[in-house]
């Protein structure tokens, strides 16, 4: 039988995508979450210049940070997210839940990965307790690229009231569910313990990085509980490498969290 060499040569390049895409490496994120407590230390100093030390040693790609002040009394009308960013060259995205003395508080999302689209979206909560709400950003693989995003990134802090915290859950599934393919991390202050109802309720969306590993992050002088986390989800896209608490007893009331986790390629149908 006679073989064309331009058949074999089409039937090559037919192939060529699929091999370069099962082939490529996955890409690996680091992932700090940190409550900074609007940058004052269990010594009652607020000292912005000590957080970003601990985030430029810390490496990471992606910080979702807690109790973030801008241009309030209480921290000198500081744009803290602002600072941050300066401080470790990362660009930043404010998400205000209340407004406070003068200025805003919530959360922030320091990124050294390219961004397209940030958001604030509000949780539900209880009238009289604090707004609570969920910073998210697009990830993008380059800055030149304008294709689909890469992944997503939540920050969050949740209420100290368990009942408010059982009305934000869902809200956050929902948001994930919005783009039920596009791989998400979820990270946050999130004020409850492993085995508490609201993290059994956000399993049914998301995995916790280190499940079963004993991470306390509070209080930060000797910390007792784990209530920070940074979760995941789908499990068959994230694998994880490392979660690990920081010591760090003086810069906040909270110790950050750190994880590593590779983001897979998406798996290959079946030819």
């Amino acid at each position: 039988m006679k073989i064309h060499r331009r058949s074999v040569l089409l039937v090559a390049l037919a192939w060529l995508p699929v091999v370069a895409q099962e082939s490529a490496p996955p890409r690996r994120i680091t992932v700090l979450s940190y409550n900074i407590h609007h940058g004052e230390g269990t010594d009652a100093k607020v000292d912005l210049e000590r957080i970003a030390a601990l985030i430029r040693a810390a490496s990471p790609d992606l910080v979702a940070l807690q109790e973030v002040d801008r241009v309030t009394r209480r921290t000198g009308g500081v744009n803290q997210a602002q600072d941050l960013a300066c401080f470790t060259g990362m660009q930043y995205f404010f998400g205000r839940t209340i407004d406070y003395q003068g200025g805003m508080y919530g959360n922030a999302v320091l990124s050294r990965l390219p961004v397209n689209g940030f958001a604030n979206r509000a949780l539900p909560f209880t009238p009289g307790r604090e707004a609570r709400g969920v910073a998210q950003a697009h990830i993008y693989s380059g800055p030149t690229e304008s294709g689909h995003a890469l992944f997503r990134f939540f920050a969050t802090h949740l209420d100290t009231s368990e009942a408010d915290r059982l009305k934000a859950v869902p809200a956050i599934l929902e948001f994930a569910s919005e783009e039920p393919d596009l791989p998400t991390i979820l990270a946050g202050d999130l004020n409850a313990l492993p085995d508490s109802a609201p993290m059994k309720l956000l399993a049914q969306g998301f995995e916790v990085a280190a499940a079963g590993e004993f991470l306390p992050t509070y209080p930060a002088g000797a910390p007792q509980r784990q209530i920070d986390f940074i979760l995941y989800r789908p499990a068959d896209r994230w694998r994880v490498v490392e979660v690990r608490v920081i010591e760090e007893s003086v810069a906040s009331d909270h110790r950050p969290i750190l994880a590593v986790l590779e983001l897979l390629p998406p798996a290959q149908a079946s030819r």
